[in-house]
């Protein structure tokens, strides 16, 4: 036998490869290998390092160690690399407080520097010799002497007059500023140890007396005779008509109106509201967004009696006291004033600082002499007409003060805002005794009283009018809502015929709206204006007789 061949001998003869022909490899720098062990994998996610980082105490993955600073995963930049240490995302830890950034910010706008917090305790940023020469102390360890404040005082220009609006007398009021341009208002308000004497606090509560304030109200009647054969004015509730208007309101059934009988031109740019004259309604009374008020007569000629000027604003409300002898006006202005009918003469005027939206006497007869009004700044302030002081102020709502209505035979009132919501008021009590609110409930800017006394109307900003009881419970009647009117974005009036069969009320498309009150069923809808219908009332002795007026300036008489 041949002995066999040795199996390397088949194999193909291999070339010798040198070492120093292979290509080089990368060279790889290994980290430590950790000394400990982590046995909760929050602590290793806490230890997650971060782009910039040079020293690390773990062993990271060569894709953490490698990640791009930007590129197709990082396209912002390193931020978007940051961990999240917040519900939302990363945020940065502050240097200060609120209360210390706002110190700094004063600072910073009054004397020109402020602490640097990425300098350390002693850096500034700004006018840094500034700050040295004040030893780097903040606006709130700065006063000045009484001479120095004094100093200041003079270079600010004067406060001016409230009513002038333009021109060199303009109201500034606390917004005055400096004449030299070192001082500003942060630092002389913050610099004086003494509050300044002609200055009033913010918001306080100021009753003004009946002297001019640097404006005068007029007036002018337009009449065609200021008193007739008699020697009566026009405040002489007319004797020789086929109608008596001594009679209660409400007597007789009502209709709804269906033709224009008469228009009222005078105003311009808007009429805000409308109130008939108490009980008898032989006389209108009109405000305007040209900031004067009118009245008119409904009988005889119909023509403009006299106009009330002395507002320098749009007027907002105006509210007919008992009998009539008396109105309030209330003024984007600030003002509310009190105005004798017959003569035209301003007897008091009044002001909060904020603008009144809503004014309202006590109908009670022994109380005639007290008002409210809500304000802008989320307050009912109840005053006295004999003294000009404020007797009590109802502060619980949280949004602006749209309307207020006495209920309950005038011993509680109920309030609208624009925090959604209505309250019911005891008077003189500043604690509400009901809260009405609703997560779908919207603002109600104005409400209305049905004749009867038990219901309340409400018109909100949803197109839709909402019904609530007038009593002790004050419940929400939602079998009883009316619909069909457009109202989104506008304060519409309402009213109820005298005998309570019929709800009246406006529309953004110059539209009046009636409907029946015991079926919620809309009877009649009819062109009444060619702009927004935003204030309608019913006669309070005609059985069918209604006045509209809207944005077009224009006060219509129906029957």
């Amino acid at each position: 036998m041949t002995p066999a061949k040795n199996k390397s001998s088949r194999l193909p003869k291999q070339t010798p490869v040198s070492l120093d022909s292979l290509p080089a490899l990368p060279q790889m720098a290994l980290a430590p290998i950790s000394t400990f062990a982590l046995e909760d994998n929050s602590q290793a996610q806490a230890l997650m390092p971060r782009v910039t980082d040079k020293v690390v105490t773990y062993n990271p993955t060569y894709d953490e160690l490698t990640r791009p600073f930007v590129g197709p995963a990082n396209p912002k930049g390193d931020t978007s690399l940051k961990r999240k240490n917040m519900l939302t995302g990363y945020a940065e830890e502050q240097a200060f407080n609120d209360a210390a950034f706002r110190v700094q910010h004063r600072t910073f706008k009054a004397l020109g520097y402020a602490r640097d917090p990425s300098l350390g305790a002693g850096g500034f940023a700004g006018d840094e010799a500034r700050a040295a020469n004040n030893d780097g102390r903040d606006i709130l360890d700065i006063k000045s002497t009484n001479d120095e404040s004094k100093e200041i005082k003079k270079k600010r220009q004067k406060k001016g007059n409230a009513g002038v609006l333009d021109g060199e007398d303009a109201y500034k009021g606390p917004w005055a500023a400096y004449t030299d341009p070192n001082a500003s208002s942060s630092e002389a308000s913050s610099s004086s140890d003494e509050p300044a004497s002609d200055e009033e606090p913010q918001g306080a509560v100021t009753p003004i007396s009946s002297e001019p304030l640097g404006f005068k109200e007029k007036t002018q009647f337009h009449g065609s005779s200021l008193y007739d054969y008699m020697g009566r004015t026009y405040m002489h509730v007319p004797r020789d008509l086929d109608i008596n208007l001594d009679k209660d309101p409400g007597e007789q059934d009502c209709f709804i109106p269906k033709r224009r009988i008469h228009t009222w031109v005078g105003h311009r740019n808007g009429v805000t509201s409308l109130r008939f004259f108490p009980r008898h309604g032989h006389l209108l009374l009109s405000s305007g967004m040209d900031s004067k008020v009118k009245i008119w007569d409904c009988y005889h000629d119909r023509e403009l009696l006299r106009s009330y000027s002395g507002h320098t604003k749009t007027v907002k409300d105006i509210c007919f006291s008992n009998d009539g002898k008396r109105f309030l006006s209330a003024s984007y202005d600030s003002y509310v004033k009190l105005w004798d009918t017959e003569t035209g003469q301003c007897i008091s005027r009044f002001t909060t600082d904020a603008i009144p939206n809503c004014v309202k006497f006590n109908p009670e007869e022994d109380k005639q002499d007290q008002f409210v009004i809500g304000t802008s700044d989320r307050k009912i302030v109840q005053f006295d007409v004999n003294s000009g002081e404020v007797v009590q102020q109802y502060d619980h709502h949280l949004g602006p003060v749209n309307s207020i209505l006495f209920v309950d035979e005038n011993r509680r009132f109920m309030t609208s805002s624009d925090d959604k919501s209505i309250r019911v008021w005891e008077w003189q009590i500043n604690v509400p005794i009901k809260f009405i609110a609703d997560p779908a409930q919207q603002s109600m800017p104005t409400l209305a009283l049905h004749p009867s006394g038990k219901y309340v109307t409400a018109q909100s900003l949803d197109n839709q009018i909402l019904v609530f009881g007038a009593t002790d419970r004050f419940k929400p009647n939602r079998k009883k809502v009316f619909k069909g009117n457009n109202c989104a974005g506008y304060g519409i009036q309402m009213d109820f015929t005298a005998d309570g069969q019929f709800l009246m009320s406006g529309d953004s498309g110059g539209y009046a709206c009636f409907w029946d009150w015991k079926t919620s069923q809309m009877k009649s809808k009819f062109k009444a204006h060619s702009k927004a219908l935003t204030c309608i009332a019913a006669h309070p002795q005609e059985t069918s007789k209604v006045a509209t007026a809207g944005l077009d300036s224009m006060i219509n008489y129906w029957d």
